[in-house]
């Protein structure tokens, strides 16, 4: 079947996989309308600093994380060394997925938004969640990219677009596989472009949350929302709604002291710094320069949903932050779940859907008939500038080493020109669960479903990443699986660790010879032997229905059902005295029907409320940062006094210099649709123009005098809410600096329970910080004598400082900050009105239509008894 001059190379032992080098590449880290992301400067370093601490930042986008950088060490003092909690690290690493108990089945049918950025390998998976979770009798939606509609509307789930152009995507990442764009992106506009599509993206996600059906315009509001990382809308859709948010994804997202972040390259320069450290700081700094290039777009969309901004010191790290459950599919047969990972972290197994029903092409039926088992190639979605050069490489490497192969046309069209080979058929769109039982071996891009797929057929795999131009390296964490790659080279090299593959080929290094090379290897009898013996392991795992179980286990079930109707989710809070009833959609539907509950009395239900709130470390950081953003606001409202009437009045003019621009250049120009008109054209009539002039002068007005506004109100902010705010926690976490525990009064949403925290505060601040002096010297000596009576009387009188004074600050502080989010909130109303017509639509929707058989004298009933029951509760 091959040549044999050369000799086979031998296939290492299966083992776990070592601490592995680095590749690189980010979807979506340049992002939002029209220009590069702002410098911040809130307390933090500018984005100049931040390259040059990253050494090695190269032309095609790699980078290197330099540990002996201000940004790495200042990283590293914020890394818990003692990890989670609940998870004992002397337990041996899991390789099997978690079990669940019939206990976490979900008896509530929810409507669930899945939402995906990303390739069709990035879809795939997703849906075969879906269908999964429809079994489970939930109201499934996948909201992702135009492209993908027939794909996700065949398999049997609702459809919603979120826009974004996958293909332009995958071009753009195979151009800049690292966090940095390359030059050539610079110049080309492509940063502003990407920018650009994640803003839209972001809306589309929030659409796909509360809109009807494109198709049928059924309404359909999210009860709950599952997402892979890249579409970055999630936890603030979240947010809005108060639902629950799991995150999946099939490359790791979450710190952990085992493995590097998969697009950072670590570069020790005897910083002294630990490996375990080290990939730690990786993660953080890596989310830190995605905040660096997204934050600006996301706060401004969080505005039109009428949440306040994200502080920027929180923007990285938030979902570790909030505790965001997570699920990663992949085997852990393959890479187990790391031992600081905490339980709301899942390694469940691959996803893989049924085997879709597949009738070969005439000429591929006769190709697979006519001769020796084939390989396969295929790069699937990515798209590849030179198609013809990469088709000659294979071409070559299949006649050298004598084998016949499919080689899979994907978005690149390879073998676009090459005439016909009866030993290469250059194929379409086909199932792989069905071609790679055909195929002896598989040579792909690395995408994790096509690896899982391969893997799962006991497929030799041999792997050419594009993401990511760096060989690896090894070095070795005892008893741990590392791994310091992007999803491609992340499998490609996990796969070459079981023994199952060669070390994976960066794209731009792949030739002939190394392809012929990495061709044997997949053709030995060990590597054959180890994919086997992996297909073995993963049959033994069901992904999907372990990631559902996950989902399900992740779940505040307690506080997601209606208390009249079982079965159905609650979206309405009914106050009746001191008792709150959830109400369903349903429910409240007929409550207000038959006059037994008015519209007026009843709130958005949140199952899962998110409070996002700035973490201080002590006081005089505190006010120094608090005040340093007042001075940056006030600031940027009085520069706007200008940029805003010139922005406003040089939006409509025509942009003569870009030949791809349109007449008008402002956002809203991009979102009309260019049938019917000559794209790049606008010549408004005399009679338009004169009254475009009249009104950009009026919209030019009230820019500045809206910004004259913002500096007074930024400055009455900071001074009597925001800096009083900031020394109050900075004293109530004082403790912390010296071994103290932090108390925490609560959360502040609004007028009723800022007061409620105030006095929970001011009652723990005196008890504490009074009762402290005296008890702990007493506490001290029992433990250590005189010395620690010493010890003891110094630590009370820290804490009569610090306790008593943020518990008098806070009577003021917290009162005033939760007064200030009951204004807020009653002055941005917008986005709840919309999530209450969208709820009470889909309540009317599903009573005429039948869709839930709802006894409406049995929910009257159980209502009446409810209300007869109230005296008795109080």
């Amino acid at each position: 079947m091959h040549n044999n001059d050369k000799p086979l190379p031998k296939p290492p032992a299966p083992r776990h996989p070592s601490f592995i080098a680095p590749y690189g590449a980010v979807p979506g880290n340049d992002a939002k309308p029209d220009e590069a992301p702002p410098q911040y400067t809130e307390e933090h370093a500018t984005t100049e600093q931040i390259l040059n601490d990253i050494a090695g930042a190269t032309a095609d986008g790699r980078i290197d994380l330099n540990l002996d950088s201000k940004l790495c060490r200042t990283l590293s003092l914020l890394i818990d060394r003692n990890g989670p909690k609940q998870r004992n690290s002397d337990r041996p690493l899991s390789i099997t997925p978690p079990a669940y108990t019939d206990q976490t089945e979900c008896h509530i049918c929810l409507n669930i938004v899945i939402q995906v950025v990303g390739s069709r390998g990035d879809v795939q998976p997703f849906v075969a969640l879906g269908n999964e979770l429809q079994r489970h009798g939930h109201r499934v939606r996948l909201a992702t990219h135009d492209t993908f509609a027939d794909f996700v509307l065949e398999s049997g789930l609702e459809f919603y677009p979120i826009g974004g152009d996958p293909t332009e995507l995958m071009a753009y990442m195979v151009k800049n596989p690292g966090l940095i764009p390359s030059i050539k992106s610079l110049r080309a506009g492509d940063i502003q472009k990407k920018r650009l599509m994640i803003a839209e993206m972001l809306e589309g996600c929030w659409r796909s949350c509360k809109e009807p059906d494109p198709l049928n315009q059924q309404p359909f509001v999210a009860d709950a929302i599952i997402a892979n990382p890249p579409s970055f809308a999630h936890v603030h859709c979240a947010q809005a709604l108060g639902i629950p948010l799991h995150l999946m994804f099939t490359m790791p997202w979450s710190g952990t002291k085992y493995f590097c972040h998969p697009l950072a390259n670590i570069n020790a320069n005897n910083s002294g710094i630990s490996t375990a450290v080290a990939n730690q700081i990786s993660f953080m700094a890596v989310e830190w320069m995605t905040w660096q290039g997204l934050g600006d777009i996301i706060n401004t969309w969080r505005q039109s949903l009428d949440l306040e901004d994200i502080p920027f010191s929180e923007g990285a790290g938030l979902l570790e932050t909030l505790q965001i459950p997570f699920t990663y599919c992949w085997s852990p047969a393959l890479v187990p779940k790391p031992l600081d990972w905490p339980d709301y972290i899942d390694v469940c197994g691959f996803f893989f859907r049924d085997i879709p029903q597949y009738t070969p092409e005439p000429g591929l039926g006769a190709f697979l008939r006519n001769g020796p088992a084939p390989i396969y190639i295929g790069f699937g979605s990515i798209v590849i500038d030179d198609a013809d050069k990469l088709t000659a490489i294979l071409v070559d490497a299949v006649k050298e080493t004598g084998v016949r192969a499919i080689i899979s046309k994907g978005w690149s069209k390879l073998g676009a020109n090459q005439p016909a080979d009866s030993d290469i058929y250059y194929l379409g769109d086909c199932p792989h669960e069905w071609l790679f039982q055909q195929v002896t071996a598989v040579i792909h891009h690395g995408g994790a479903g096509t690896t899982a797929c391969g893997l799962l057929n006991g497929k030799p795999t041999a792997i050419v990443p594009f993401f990511g131009e760096c060989v690896p390296s090894t070095r070795s964490i005892p008893n741990v699986s590392n791994a310091n790659t992007a999803s491609q080279p992340f499998w490609g090299t996990m796969v070459h660790a079981a023994g199952a593959g060669p070390m994976p080929i960066p794209q731009k290094m792949l030739d002939s010879q190394n392809l012929s090379h990495a061709i044997r290897y997949c053709l030995t009898p060990g590597a054959l032997a180890a994919a086997r013996g992996m297909a073995e392991k993963m049959r033994q795992e069901n992904g999907v229905r372990q990631a559902v179980n996950s989902f399900h286990a992740n779940l505040p079930l307690d506080k997601m059902g209606c208390d009249i109707i079982p079965g159905l989710p609650a979206a309405w809070s009914y106050k009746m005295g001191s008792q709150h009833l959830k109400l369903s959609k349903a429910a409240v539907e007929i409550l207000t029907d038959s006059g037994r509950v008015k519209w007026v009395d009843l709130k958005g239900y949140e199952s899962q409320p998110i409070d996002i709130q700035r973490r201080r470390w002590d006081p005089l950081t505190a006010v120094i940062s608090s005040g340093f953003k007042m001075y940056a606001g006030m600031v940027t409202s009085a520069a706007d006094i200008v940029i805003k009437p010139a922005q406003v009045l040089m939006a409509d003019r025509p942009n003569t210099g870009d030949p791809n621009s349109v007449g008008n250049s402002n956002t809203q120009a991009l979102e009309d649709p260019i049938y019917g008109r000559c794209a790049g054209l606008d010549v408004p009539s005399g009679n338009q123009n004169r009254r475009n002039h009249k009104s950009r002068a009026g919209a030019a007005f009230a820019g500045s005098a809206g910004a004259f506004g913002d500096v007074f109100k930024t400055l009455t902010k900071g001074f009597y809410l925001d800096i009083p705010h900031a020394l109050e926690e900075g004293m109530r976490v004082a403790p912390r600096l010296y071994g103290g525990e932090v108390y925490d009064p609560g959360p502040v949403t609004g007028w009723k329970s800022g007061g409620i925290a105030a006095g929970k505060n001011f009652s723990h601040g005196i008890l504490e910080g009074v009762g402290g002096l005296v008890m702990s010297p007493v506490r001290g000596a029992k433990k250590d004598g005189t010395v620690g009576a010493a010890k003891g009387l110094g630590i009370g009188v820290l804490n009569l400082t610090t306790k008593v004074t943020s518990g008098t600050l806070g009577l003021l502080t917290f009162t005033s900050q939760g007064a200030y989010k009951s204004l807020r909130a009653s002055m941005r109303r917008d986005t709840r009105r919309t999530i209450k017509q969208s709820k009470q639509a889909e309540g009317v929707a599903i009573l005429r239509e039948g869709k839930q058989r709802v006894d409406v004298g049995a929910v009257l009933r159980i209502f009446d008894h409810q209300v007869a029951q109230k005296p008795e509760r109080k």
